[in-house]
């Protein structure tokens, strides 16, 4: 497998020119992110990253994790690892310095992320959970539960889980069967078992915090009845020291397509008693918390799909520059490196392209996010949040399907070993197949955005939208340089097919139910095509500015725009298709019972 080499420039482009990153400074709480920073953070990260955990992305997919009689053990050198990311002070980058955060801006920590899941995506799921766990304790923990709790948790001295899916209830959480039961002393004896727990047991820290939904004795039916409760591996005394073990075990680990260094455990509350649990905020509110880490989560698995693109690229790019294969098609000169082929340069154009693009999406909404919580002015918070909401779905969706498709691409190009698991490509896609699912669905993501973000608000927060990459197509068509015209004037036709797509499932949403649903993924692939789209303008209207003032690295700027141009040709026309697929609805199907499907 090959090395993994940061792509710092590349990730520092997007912060300053496409996320804002240079404007935090100026908001309150982020005055010490500093552009010397901000510099002195992504290259340590990257030497973290490069040096520490991509050696042992490979060893940790062979060995994996084993349950033993003491509990889960990570593969050799995890914990290790670990070790070094807690003593860093990695863990703890964007949280409240109250609770021992650095406090910095999730625009610069969002970086940080994408380097450790592209050197080690298994490695970097435990902190994953952590942070959303963190999040959401600092939503709804009482002030006694976050004394407690959250400096260890921020330190990464302690870990964090989600656990929200149960044998019989997977996506539809109305069906969880996990009791709480109320004792004397304020706390709840909880009983049930979860599955698909990301770290739910491991050997890296001494104690996990584990996050659980779970319904009360007088509980409404359905998701309005559930809470949620937290259960540590070990109860915590008065002075802080870690007291009897808590009866919640991992029974069994699952034998996974990927992310095999990731445990992924069976969890069992309260089989010797009751686990000793807490109530986290108000009764019967557990799945309106659980959605905040939710929302942080799905923003770090669209990061995921990201990540693993990078991985992926540059491993293809490495192998095309060196495999001798074939004669070129231009000049006749016999035995070339494939990189010259010009397929090859399709799919590594293809690759670099698509992955710049999700970056630049999942960047934007992190400088968001960012806004959402630091901005003084309170409809400007909210206009914030709303489109960071409003992005979350295109992100996760769209850089997880990306992902598997780049992913895909890079085995391509090995060709038959990329097949062969000792090369490490095809690692790159059995790890990224998971993205696509777990956090909710591809499907789930394409309904968030049509019901929750595009119609909660009649469709004000797209028309912000729509608004801005209009503008972007606008300020290309008007630059006077052909290579920016012509990437606007694609932008432009995508974006008249994203307006009228929507516009159909707006008139169609209360007639046309059936159609709508089945258009909501090709609904989500058109909006992140566009937004891909948008951003890839941007970058190439900053591009060309350094290169007409020839400031900068002249060489970095003209492949931005190469790759800008390449993203417009080669995906914003299939704008146009994903239309056409969403307005035709169910229309070929609609009537038809379970009948379809009979042979």
């Amino acid at each position: 497998m090959s090395e993994y080499r940061a792509p710092v420039k590349d990730m520092r482009f997007v912060m300053d020119e496409l996320a804002g990153f240079k404007e935090l400074s100026s908001l309150p709480g982020f005055e010490e992110a500093t552009a010397d920073m901000a510099d002195a953070i992504l290259e340590e990260s990257a030497r973290f990253a490069g040096e520490v955990l991509a050696p042992l992305n490979r060893t940790g997919d062979k060995e994996g994790c084993k349950l033993t009689a003491s509990g889960v053990t990570t593969p050799t050198g995890w914990k290790e690892a670990y070790a070094q990311y807690r003593d860093a002070g990695w863990n703890g980058m964007t949280s409240p310095a109250e609770f021992g955060g650095q406090g910095l801006p999730d625009t610069l920590g969002i970086a940080v992320k994408e380097m450790l899941c592209s050197a080690n995506m298994a490695f970097s799921l435990g902190p994953l959970l952590t942070t959303g766990a963190v999040e959401a304790l600092l939503t709804c923990a009482s002030d006694e539960l976050k004394a407690i709790y959250l400096e260890k948790m921020i330190s990464g001295e302690w870990t964090g889980t989600m656990n929200l899916t149960e044998p019989q209830a997977g996506s539809d959480l109305a069906l969880i069967r996990s009791r709480a039961e109320p004792q004397a002393d304020g706390s709840y004896k909880v009983f049930g078992q979860k599955i698909f727990i990301t770290y739910g047991d491991h050997d890296m820290t001494e104690n996990i915090v584990h996050l659980v939904l779970a319904r009360l004795p007088d509980a409404p039916a359905g998701v309005k009845g559930i809470s949620m409760f937290l259960v540590p591996k070990f109860m915590v005394n008065g002075d802080g020291s870690l007291g009897a073990r808590n009866d919640a075990y991992c029974v069994s680990i699952e034998h996974k397509l990927g992310i095999h260094a990731s445990p992924t455990c069976v969890m069992a509350y309260g089989d010797n008693g009751g686990a000793i649990g807490y109530l986290l905020g108000e009764p019967n509110r557990g799945l309106e918390y659980m959605f905040i880490m939710m929302n942080e989560a799905r923003l770090g698995v669209g990061l995921q799909g990201i990540a693993l693109g990078e991985r992926a690229y540059q491993q293809a790019l490495g192998y095309a520059r060196e495999r001798k294969q074939g004669r070129d098609a231009v000049t006749g000169e016999a035995l070339v490196t494939i990189d010259r082929h010009p397929d090859i340069r399709r799919m590594l154009m293809l690759m670099k392209s698509r992955v710049e693009a999700c970056r630049a999406l999942a960047y934007y909404t992190s400088g968001l996010l960012d806004r959402a919580h630091a901005l003084s002015d309170a409809e400007e918070r909210k206009k914030a949040l709303y489109l960071a909401e409003f992005m979350i779905p295109i992100v996760k969706g769209g850089g997880t399907e990306m992902g598997i498709e780049v992913t895909s691409l890079g085995v391509q190009i090995y060709g038959g070993m990329g097949f062969i698991e000792e090369t490490g490509a095809a690692q790159h896609w059995r790890d990224s197949r998971i993205t696509t699912i777990y956090e909710g669905t591809t499907g789930i993501q394409a309904n968030d955005l049509l019901f929750r973000k595009l119609m909660r608000d009649q469709g004000a927060t797209a028309k912000i939208v729509f608004g801005e990459v209009y503008a972007t197509a606008k300020a290309l068509g008007a630059s006077g340089k052909p290579e920016l015209q012509a990437i606007g004037q694609r932008l432009g036709v995508a974006l008249k097919a994203w307006t009228e797509a929507t516009e159909w499932l707006a008139a169609n949403a209360k007639t046309g139910l059936g159609g709508v649903l089945t258009a909501a993924v090709p609904y989500l692939h058109l909006a992140v095509t566009v937004c891909g789209g948008w951003f890839m303008g941007k970058a190439a209207l900053a591009a060309a500015g350094y290169l007409e003032r020839g400031e900068g690295d002249q060489v970095f700027y003209r492949n931005k725009l190469a790759s800008a141009r390449f993203y417009a040709d080669q995906m914003l026309p299939q704008a146009n298709a994903y239309a056409a697929t969403v307005m035709a609805g169910d229309a070929a199907i609609a009537g038809l019972g379970s009948e379809l499907f009979d042979a």
